[in-house]
């Protein structure tokens, strides 16, 4: 069984981009930063742009997507989406001619080592998905740039050995902001992100005891801090007596602490 190592590069309305990576297989959630980043990123890990096997997209917003026509182009990494991604993007011309693998949520597709399920979420994009990575019997969620926690949400994340969790505003710096009143709409609406205690309440019902780390995701700038998002995730831990649950920031503009997991930890968990 390989070694799944994971690591956010960025997290943030500015771009998002994560890495899952094994000895045989490299691949990217979403690329809305820099190729240059991503290059540096990839070779402090000793990783180069070419040996990626593929970029799979969320959605079509610019902080998910900025990296796409030099990667597809210039290094030929394959981009994965599904139809309504893809034809939000066809009319651009800077996405123009894109070579796409198109996908359809609610069915697997393997990248190499990796299995994906991709399942739709509530989020002003034309559709929305998120990701369960699967790599043997490790299993890794993501719930970002989700409005509401809908049954299926909750039901796909449960199990996962690490997850990726939006943690984006705090209810009073949100209301209390200088932004203007239809943006605090959206954001808080069912379409937009999911406040500290919205994400402590998704993580209640899909927390198990194969939970390793969770990555809060996502944080405004100014409508949520740190210490509010740890604060909050870290009691409903305890509540749940998982106190052992590894909880890690990402940031906007530096990657993530990364994690690493193999089925050995799986066999001396059991």
């Amino acid at each position: 069984m390989p070694q799944v190592t994971l690591v956010n590069f960025a997290s943030g309305s500015t771009g998002n981009c994560t890495l899952l990576a094994t000895e045989n297989t490299r691949v990217l959630i979403d690329a809305g930063i820099s190729t240059k980043r991503i290059r540096t990123h990839l070779q402090e890990l000793e990783m180069d742009v070419d040996q990626l096997d593929g970029v799979c997209v969320t959605h079509e917003h610019s902080d998910h997507i900025q990296a796409l026509p030099i990667l597809n182009r210039k290094h030929e990494v394959p981009l994965y989406g599904n139809a309504g991604t893809i034809q939000s993007l066809a009319h651009k011309k800077k996405f123009e001619d894109l070579k796409w693998r198109v996908f359809t949520n609610g069915q697997d597709f393997d990248i190499g080592d990796f299995s994906f399920h991709p399942f739709s979420i509530p989020h002003d994009a034309y559709d929305p998905v998120s990701y369960v990575v699967t790599c043997g019997d490790i299993r890794v969620g993501f719930a970002t740039d989700i409005g509401l926690a809908t049954r299926l949400v909750r039901h796909q994340l449960k199990g996962c050995h690490a997850l990726i969790l939006e943690t984006n505003h705090d209810r009073i710096l949100l209301e209390e902001s200088e932004r203007p009143w239809s943006l605090k709409q959206r954001i808080s609406g069912r379409q937009g992100h999911l406040s500290n205690e919205e994400a402590a309440d998704l993580l209640k019902e899909v927390a198990g005891p194969e939970l390793q780390r969770v990555y809060l995701a996502h944080l405004s700038s100014d409508c949520n801090q740190v210490a509010l998002a740890e604060s909050c995730i870290r009691l409903t831990l305890k509540s749940m007596n998982m106190e052992h649950v590894r909880v890690c920031m990402t940031h906007p503009n530096q990657p993530a602490e990364p994690w690493s997991f193999s089925s050995t930890h799986l066999e001396l968990s059991s």
